[in-house]
């Protein structure tokens, strides 16, 4: 399931946009507000504290602060696509390779602490399926061939399983867990951050985005 998880929610949110067409992202907000609290909140519960057991908190503090500096050179390129954003002129018919790469690092990255922290890959997943959704709009509704728009997210969706299986295999990313795990930190706080900073229009009062988010927090805190 952890590395089956990941792929499903990626391809059947293409799927579903494939299918039910829908034409504007802003119908999933509340969605992207509850995945950037329920992640912030597992990140805060579960991988903070194991990355700082039995390491030298200011070299943590260091990769966690990589992470977030890591993250910001990514969007660079995929223009915030990682949390709701995708600012790429959707008239090009060429393959958005930019886009491909920085996505696919972040996945990449997303699925290393998972085989240590079992609950992580549900704040994952639920971070995963509105952004492959505002994606997938965006693909589909471009210039670009299906052929290609399908083989985007099929690799896409390959890219946290592979994180995953390095991070089980390899000795090197054992040996280098904590830091690498703050790396990761760094990178989820900054996504997630952004993502509730954005959900909230204007910084005008919205009660039923207040109420998502106290549920992602709740339910993060009982997994």
């Amino acid at each position: 399931m952890t590395y089956l998880l990941p792929i499903l929610g990626v391809l059947l949110s293409f799927v579903f946009v494939l299918v039910v067409k829908p034409e504007s992202k802003e119908n999933f907000k509340l969605l992207l507000a509850f995945s950037g609290a329920f992640l912030l909140a597992l990140t805060v519960f579960e991988l903070l504290p194991s990355a700082y057991e039995n390491s030298n908190a200011k070299t943590i503090g260091i990769f966690v602060m990589l992470g977030i500096l890591l993250q910001i050179f990514l969007e660079f390129f995929s223009k915030g696509a990682e949390h709701g954003h995708v600012h790429i002129d959707s008239e090009k018919s060429s393959f958005p390779w930019l886009l491909f790469v920085s996505l696919s690092i972040h996945a990449f990255l997303e699925g290393f602490p998972i085989e240590q922290h079992d609950t992580i890959i549900y704040g994952i997943l639920i971070h995963k399926i509105p952004i492959a959704i505002i994606i997938s709009i965006f693909l589909l509704g471009s210039k670009l061939k299906l052929v290609n728009a399908i083989f985007f997210i099929i690799l896409f969706s390959l890219m946290t399983p592979l994180g995953s299986f390095i991070a089980t295999k390899s000795i090197w990313v054992a040996e280098f867990y904590a830091p690498i795990t703050a790396l990761v930190i760094g990178v989820f706080l900054h996504i997630s951050t952004v993502i509730l900073f954005e959900s909230s229009e204007g910084h005008k009062f919205n009660l039923r985005k207040l109420l998502v988010i106290i549920a992602g927090i709740s339910i993060a805190y009982m997994l």
